[in-house]
């Protein structure tokens, strides 16, 4: 195909990427990632129909996470839940410009994902040359790259794809633009050297800065090439999405993407020796992993170290076992049915017993939120280990119907079910609400691991001071902790741009604002030489930020 609008595209991409700019630059993320996201779709469905093309309809299905996730970074605030939905919508994204108008990502496997990245950033970094580098033709094509092959002879679909300019008339625009990025950096240069060496030309070059208010010009010239920058990867990414991505070839359909190498015999005894092992691990454990707390001091482990050791090596097992498993499944030479089936039934074991091992991590997990309530790190690793169970049961199915392929598609699945669990439950909300109810069961409120949690906290606070079922000193351990909250809050000076609007941020302050003669019961003050704030609660003051837990 030709790029007829070749420099429309152009200006979008610079469009967008300077739209980049002003909603980022020295400013706090916000609404402004939401914003950008949704420029980038609306540009991208833009350049779809001015070439006349139609995206496919498998490809539309991955938008709605793409705005899921990108809505999630100015409805949430908790750290962690930001940088997942950011990645994520940067994958969506960029499986969105692989498959735009193939839409064949639901049959990807994981060779398919990576080889596609590869392309799209190849294409990134290429494909705005055929544009910039001016009106002519590429190199050796056509002005009608489908013309230029006989209908039905070898190489004219991959002709029919190409992404060509079509000749038109010189333009000076790209000519101009080129010659001013050449000078900028010149100019500013030279005069940098001539106003070091002639204090009158450099108060006459201060004051012609001022008068054309000019005068950050280094940040200027910096975020300018930054823009430029952004635009050409756009360019790229564009012209990818509206060419290359109609031709995808799927890896390993007609014939494997990696010819096995590994004898039969030899990912057997691989599997076997793995299965003994993870079985008698299983056997010399069983009384720790179903014992519970009756079996916490045997042989003389504390509450804690049984809790904790060996969790993440436990969980590392899990994932390194279920790699090893698609690896050998990749290599190993399975010629006969018999040969088929032993291999299954011994990668099958190997995920059950993996399944028991991270049963047992589980149950650790538990006992240690039992006894020392919940943190953000455990409330992640709690959720994301329900998914890796998951996970392993998606991958027995696929292995017994013998679609092993389809695992890319049932990981991709599991990542975004991730997300969606951590958006949606709030993070910081979940664990006030369980370490309140650990409180209210007679455990210590850990009051200042709850001052320091993010703004998607303080309704959960907030709900919980207003419970009628608590008791008197819980009511007023709360109460202090959101009266430490707003008076952090009110430390906040800064006047917050509205491409930096944040729904958790612009909810506490409402509130607090709204219980603030209530807030007022417990006075917080500045501790001085303390440090810190302190808050007097129970008759007493206490540090704001006392007994933070440890992860």
């Amino acid at each position: 195909m030709t790029v007829k609008h070749a420099t429309h595209i152009s200006l979008l991409s610079l469009l967008v990427a300077w739209c980049f700019d002003q909603l980022f630059w020295q400013k706090p993320p916000g609404v402004s990632f939401f914003i950008f996201v949704v420029l980038c779709l609306l540009a991208g469905a833009l350049i779809t129909r001015w070439e006349g093309l139609r995206p496919a309809g498998a490809s539309l299905l991955i938008l709605p996470v793409v705005l899921f996730f990108a809505a999630v970074t100015f409805l949430r605030q908790e750290p962690f839940t930001l940088a997942l939905g950011v990645l994520l919508v940067m994958g969506a994204l960029m499986v969105l410009a692989v498959t735009w108008l193939g839409g064949k990502w639901l049959r990807y496997s994981l060779s398919d994902y990576f080889m596609g990245f590869i392309h799209l950033m190849g294409s990134a970094l290429a494909r705005p040359v055929s544009i910039l580098s001016g009106p002519p033709k590429l190199a050796g094509t056509a002005a009608n790259p489908a013309a230029a092959q006989p209908e039905g002879q070898p190489g004219a679909a991959e002709a029919a794809v190409a992404v060509a300019v079509t000749e038109r008339k010189p333009r000076p625009v790209w000519g101009i633009l080129r010659g001013l990025l050449l000078a900028l950096p010149v100019v500013a240069l030279l005069a940098a050297l001539l106003a070091a060496a002639d204090p009158i030309f450099s108060k006459q070059l201060e004051q012609f800065l001022k008068f054309f208010r000019i005068e950050n010009l280094g940040e200027y010239i910096f975020r300018l090439i930054y823009i430029l920058i952004g635009a050409y990867l756009l360019i790229g990414v564009f012209l990818h999405a509206i060419g290359p991505s109609r031709a995808e070839k799927l890896i390993g359909v007609e014939k494997p993407w990696l010819t096995p190498f590994l004898g039969w015999l030899e990912a057997v005894i691989v599997l076997g020796a793995v299965d003994l092992l993870f079985l008698f691990f299983v056997i010399i454990q069983f009384r720790y992993f179903f014992g519970g707390q009756t079996n916490i001091h045997i042989d003389g482990y504390t509450f804690a170290e049984y809790a904790r050791r060996g969790f993440g090596e436990l969980v590392a097992v899990a994932v390194i076992s279920l790699m090893l498993f698609l690896g050998l499944s990749a290599v190993a030479r399975r010629d006969r049915g018999q040969q088929r089936g032993v291999f299954s039934g011994l990668g099958i074991g190997l995920v059950a017993l993996v399944a028991t091992i991270l049963v047992s991590a589980f149950q650790r997990l538990l006992l240690y939120e039992a006894a020392y309530g919940f943190s953000r790190l455990r409330t992640y690793t709690h959720v994301f280990m329900v998914w890796v169970g998951i996970l392993l049961l998606v991958t027995v199915v696929v292995e017994l119907l013998g679609k092993l392929r389809a695992f890319a598609l049932a990981g991709v699945l599991v990542l975004v079910g991730f997300g969606l669990s951590i958006s949606l439950i709030n993070v910081d909300g979940f664990i006030v609400r369980q370490n309140v109810a650990r409180a209210v069961a007679g455990w210590e409120l850990d009051s200042g691991y709850l001052v320091g949690l993010s703004d998607d906290a303080v309704p959960a606070l907030v709900g919980e001071f207003n419970a009628a079922s608590l008791s008197p000193a819980l009511h007023d351990d709360i109460g202090a902790v959101l009266a430490c909250r707003a008076a952090v809050a009110g430390q906040d000076k800064r006047v917050r741009p509205w491409p930096a609007y944040n729904w958790p941020y612009a909810n506490a302050r409402q509130l607090y604002a709204l219980y603030q003669p209530q807030l007022a019961a417990y006075p917080v003050r500045d501790g001085g030489v303390q440090g810190g704030l302190v808050v007097k609660v129970h008759g007493v003051e206490r540090s704001c930020e006392a007994n933070r837990v440890i992860d």
